[in-house]
């Protein structure tokens, strides 16, 4: 816990400025809650004893001095709840970009297990708590501990006996307090779970709406949804069965008090030992004192939701990429295309099962590779290892003799282009999509990509040719359609090589032929590696590899193969 804190307060330092203004307009606002009664006190136990005239001279000293303590709480306040708050808005900007670029670095194996709604709630709800608490925070311990201590002092010097009945409670109060903390910490933390995992289910849902719809599972949805509701109810009533409990607890101990003061008072009032006006002072200052107690009691509650959106915050943060440039990486230039895998094994880090296994095999710069076999052969696997988008567990990759590991991430991926059977396009219009390819291009160059990938005609079909927003995903065109945005995006890029991952095996025949020519076209002289389960599709490749649990089961041409009357030939017959 103390290593997280101090790194939570390391968010106020490029705001120090602003911060310990804050400090300054909270303190006076403490002070001139303190000064109030103290006026009172005077009016009540001193201006009555004055001549009229006196009484009227005082009045409007009086009238003049409150104008200005109310100017200055009224600034203080001002102060406090705009630019306090700015101040709270770029801490959670701060967090929010350093989170979203820590996402930007994890590999493919986190987000084989992450999941989105989980993310999306540690980006958004548990960073705006987080804020919350950094900004309200500070100023309400400053504002309560201000007010309790001067209260106290001020009491001590008006009536110590009295100031005792009024004080002698609140270490009761504090240990009650902290001991049913640990309790709330452990509740709102669990609380922070349920919600982020009903954000899960809420995105998977509607990311997989139409698939709902069409199995018309409406119900069996709902049902998920509210046994996921339910336990976030649960873990809600139990936070609050602790917090009713606590907030009970502490009007019960600002009552005790008030009574405390009362009873006492009479008694000294009785002894002749104190003025009435002492006690009326006492029971105002009563209100300045249990007042930030109540606060101090919504500030466990913000602390508490709070710190445990900042656990949440670190867990991430404190996460390593295990994919990352090496010290002293290099970046990758003048790219001829020639891959070499050089007994290369590979397992994912949550099982012992190998997916590959002692893979060699070298690959001329600009030749054309066709993968296939069957499904959980390690077809994808090897070409993702390429990118790095996972590390080789045994043996290592080459591209043009450089171990890729020994190469910049950035300058490696820049060269490889991806086209594959589950296209991504972001919500935006056609040209923002293209030009994911090579951010900055420009209209002719975008047009010149889409030309090259047979897509110009049917983008120049819509009202807004280019400028057209093609929605969610690309859920407005068609598969073919996405699939030739997607091939443009890679034109745009132009790298010398390329991966085709099952790039047209969810389409028609006749936009699996169009796909085809552009496929083609994009892949002359670079080197190409296309994974295909249509057998159709790869019969001119110069090379194709067979792939089984052993390894490399079987390589040559598409009539080698055929000729060998092996796996090839079966798959082939069977596809």
């Amino acid at each position: 816990m103390k290593s997280n804190l101090k790194k939570m307060l390391g968010y106020y330092k490029p705001y120090l400025n602003i911060f310990f203004a804050d400090m300054f307009f909270a303190a006076l606002s403490a002070a001139v809650a303190l000064i109030i009664p103290l006026i009172v006190r005077y009016v009540t136990n001193t201006m009555v004893r004055m001549e009229p005239e006196k009484i009227i001279q005082q009045t409007g000293l009086i009238a003049i001095f409150s104008l200005v303590l109310l100017a200055a709480d009224f600034y203080s306040r001002f102060f406090i709840g705009n630019y306090g708050h700015v101040m709270g808005a770029k801490m959670e900007y701060d967090m929010r970009a350093e989170i979203f670029g820590h996402l930007q670095k994890l590999s493919f194996s986190f987000y084989d297990d992450a999941k989105t709604g989980q993310l999306m709630s540690r980006v958004t709800s548990d960073l705006f708590d987080i804020t919350e608490l950094l900004h309200h925070g500070p100023e309400n311990l400053i504002l309560s501990f201000l007010k309790i201590i001067g209260a106290l002092v001020i009491l001590l010097n008006i009536n110590s006996k009295l100031a005792l009945a009024a004080f002698i409670i609140l270490p009761f109060m504090f240990l009650f307090a902290f001991f049913l903390n640990k309790r709330m910490r452990r509740a709102f933390r669990e609380n922070r779970v349920k919600i982020a995992a009903i954000n899960e289910q809420i995105e998977d849902n509607l990311s997989g709406i139409r698939v709902v719809k069409s199995f018309a599972n409406e119900d069996i949805e709902n049902q998920k949804f509210k046994t996921g509701n339910d336990g976030f109810l649960a873990a809600k009533k139990n936070s609050y069965k602790y917090m009713g409990t606590f907030q009970a607890g502490i009007t019960f101990f600002t009552t005790a008090v008030q009574i405390s003061v009362i009873l006492t008072g009479s008694v000294l009032i009785a002894k002749k030992a104190l003025e009435i006006t002492d006690l009326i002072t006492f029971l105002l200052y009563i209100g300045v004192f249990t007042e930030p107690i109540k606060t101090l009691v919504d500030f466990t509650e913000q602390f508490q939701n709070g710190y445990s959106g900042f656990e949440r915050f670190r867990e991430i943060m404190d996460i390593e990429p295990d994919i990352k440039d090496a010290e002293n990486a290099v970046p990758l230039k003048h790219v001829k295309g020639e891959i070499c895998f050089d007994n290369v094994s590979f397992r994912y880090h949550d099982t012992n099962e190998k997916v590959l296994n002692h893979i060699s095999l070298k690959v001329p710069a600009g030749a054309y590779i066709a993968l296939v076999g069957a499904s959980g052969a390690g077809k994808t696997t090897l070409c993702s290892l390429i990118p790095r988008f996972y590390d080789v567990t045994g043996g290592a990759i080459f591209i043009d003799g450089k171990d890729i590991r020994t190469l910049t991430l950035k300058s490696l991926r820049d060269h490889i282009g991806m086209v594959q059977q589950d296209v991504y396009l972001f919500a935006g219009t056609i040209a923002e999509n293209i030009s994911y390819g090579k951010p900055g291009a420009t209209r002719e160059e975008i047009m010149e990509a889409a030309k090259n990938a047979n897509a110009h005609d049917f983008i120049m079909s819509f009202p807004d040719g280019y400028d057209t927003d093609i929605g969610q995903r690309g859920i407005k065109l068609s598969g073919g359609q996405k699939q030739r945005l997607s091939i443009a995006r890679v034109f745009l890029k132009n790298p010398p090589i390329l991966i085709f991952d099952e790039a047209t095996s969810a389409l028609d025949n006749e936009s699996e032929q169009v796909v085809k020519e552009s496929l083609e076209k994009l892949a002359k002289n670079r080197t190409t590696f296309v994974i295909a389960h249509r057998l159709t599709t790869i019969q001119n490749a110069e090379k194709i590899l067979v792939l089984s649990d052993e390894g490399i089961a079987e390589q040559g041409t598409h009539k080698e193969l055929l000729a060998k009357g092996g796996i090839y030939e079966k798959l082939y017959h069977t596809a």
